[in-house]
């Protein structure tokens, strides 16, 4: 299931897909937060919830499955709006899955990682970078200082060598989910306008 908020404005340009992370739903603050903002910019904006979120499973599906479903909902926005660009991502495992499978689609234009999860906390010799190297798109990593899924120097070391394709904004202080303290949106206002900057640049 995808849910898709069309503004009055959009002019059949641009389509905003993200996908949410391990541990909460599309309707959890931060989904909302940005499935909202980015309608508000003049985006078809879509949020969707994997399988085992909607099954009140503890823990996300196998790869094999998350990025299939994300496919699905690629094909569903396309074949339903007709977007002459897709952007997907999503909040770090959200974007993770996306990196996966955006090389296989013709219509994505590009990739957002609000949070990208470079390694699990502590586990800073097994990144997760292998593939982004060899993703022909154009890839914008917003990332805080202070997550514990993304060293801040293992990122700028892996956003240096895929080079012009990626760009990387910090959020000074932040944490995984880009907050500096707890229930503060002025980060993910900032993180907003980075994205709708970015998207229409590229």
């Amino acid at each position: 299931m995808w849910v898709a908020e069309k503004p009055d404005s959009w002019d059949g340009g641009t389509a905003v897909i993200l996908a949410h992370g391990a541990g909460q739903g599309m309707d959890s603050p931060f989904m909302t937060f940005f499935h909202r903002e980015m309608a508000a910019r003049g985006f078809l904006s879509v949020k969707f919830n994997f399988d085992y979120m909607n099954q009140r499973k503890g823990v996300p599906d196998p790869q094999p499955k998350l990025r299939a479903q994300y496919r699905n909902v690629v094909d569903g926005v396309h074949a339903e709006f007709t977007p002459k660009r897709i952007i997907i991502g999503g909040k770090s495992m959200g974007g993770r899955v996306a990196s996966y499978i955006a090389g296989g689609i013709d219509a994505v234009a590009g990739l957002v990682f609000l949070g990208y999860p470079l390694h699990a906390p502590g586990k800073t010799n097994q990144l997760r970078d292998e593939h982004l190297y060899t993703l022909m798109r154009p890839m914008l990593f917003i990332s805080g200082t202070r997550d514990t899924l993304a060293e801040q120097t293992l990122l700028q070391r892996v956003v240096d060598k895929i080079g012009e394709r990626a760009t990387l904004i910090w959020i000074e202080r932040g944490d995984h989910s880009l907050t500096v303290r707890r229930g503060d949106t002025g980060t993910l206002k900032i993180a907003a306008d980075r994205m709708e900057q970015w998207i229409r640049k590229i």
